[in-house]
């Protein structure tokens, strides 16, 4: 059964207030984003090197406060061929960080009527806690199946080897956080990681290829299909990063570099036209950039129902 047919159909899955997830195809591949919820994080880390008189400029333009921002976390079920690949995994739990709009990726997906069992594939776009929480929550490993493949930038492995944050500029407690749950998701993955270097193909028509930036091993995912493309660019672009490309998050290992990497993948998609997804873009995180003279507009697909 199709994505779009599982998610449409009236008997799958939990019955929900607000529908957690939108299907598309990109060609013959069927998508299907799936919301995690929202982070509640200090919205000065959306601009670390940024003023905050300016920002808060920014912010009143938006329509939003300025205490408190409420990051969308998205990820992706992509169906090619004989394999079902999940793109990231969502937040998770962290009880010291009081997290409690977020992390419930198992019952999500189960109220898309997809079977963690069914997964064959994970592609992680990197290792915050926040794309590879939702694998680690206890039990999780148990509901997955024995032979599944976890896909990740082999830089982004060495990283958390031993990580460095002494380029970022995050809110207290999320170090020791980012550092628990990368260790214990090795720990508990570790034998089933495939790690590539630059780019791989996971399965016919989908893409994982390495960015850098924002973390040394970020990667985006690239769906092609019919003529047809899609990427989902986790965490390289933000929000903000529309009207102001070069303000820098706080979680960026590189800034300098991570601003290189947004502003390319900015261009490359108003050029291309191409279907854009992004972690923390309002679900479902569906459109397409244009270029807005010296910075770029997003512009959210229509819903197809």
């Amino acid at each position: 059964m199709k994505l779009d047919n599982i998610a449409r159909s009236a008997g799958a899955g939990l019955e929900e207030l607000v529908p957690s997830r939108y299907a598309l195809q990109v060609g013959e591949i069927d998508v299907l984003v799936v919301s995690d919820g929202v982070l509640p994080i200090s919205p000065q880390v959306l601009a670390a090197n940024v003023e905050p008189s300016v920002f808060e400029g920014w912010l009143d333009e938006q329509f939003l406060p300025h205490d408190v921002a409420h990051w969308p976390l998205n990820v992706l079920v992509v169906r090619s061929g004989d394999q079902t690949i999940l793109v990231d995994s969502g937040l998770g739990a962290d009880p010291n960080l009081k997290l409690a709009k977020s992390g419930r990726l198992a019952e999500r997906l189960e109220a898309a009527g997809i079977e963690l069992a069914s997964v064959t594939d994970v592609v992680l776009t990197h290792m915050h806690m926040d794309h590879i929480g939702g694998l680690i929550v206890d039990g999780m490993r148990d509901r997955l199946r024995a032979d599944l493949r976890v896909h990740v930038a082999e830089a982004e492995v060495r990283f958390w080897e031993s990580p460095d944050f002494s380029r970022t500029a995050m809110p207290a407690g999320f170090p020791d956080a980012l550092r628990g749950a990368a260790k214990r998701f090795m720990e508990q993955y570790g034998n089933q990681v495939r790690m590539f270097a630059e780019e791989y193909e996971v399965a016919p028509g989908v893409i994982a290829q390495r960015t850098g930036g924002h973390t040394p091993g970020h990667s985006l995912v690239r769906i092609t299909s019919g003529g047809e493309r899609l990427a989902f660019v986790g965490d390289a672009i933000f929000q903000v990063g529309f009207d102001c490309p070069d303000w820098q998050n706080g979680f960026e290992h590189d800034p300098e570099e991570a601003t290189r990497v947004r502003i390319r993948l900015l261009q490359e998609a108003a050029a291309s036209g191409e279907l854009l997804v992004a972690t923390h873009l309002s679900f479902p995180s569906v459109g397409r950039v244009a270029v807005d003279g010296d910075a770029f507009r997003w512009v959210p697909a229509i819903w197809d129902y």
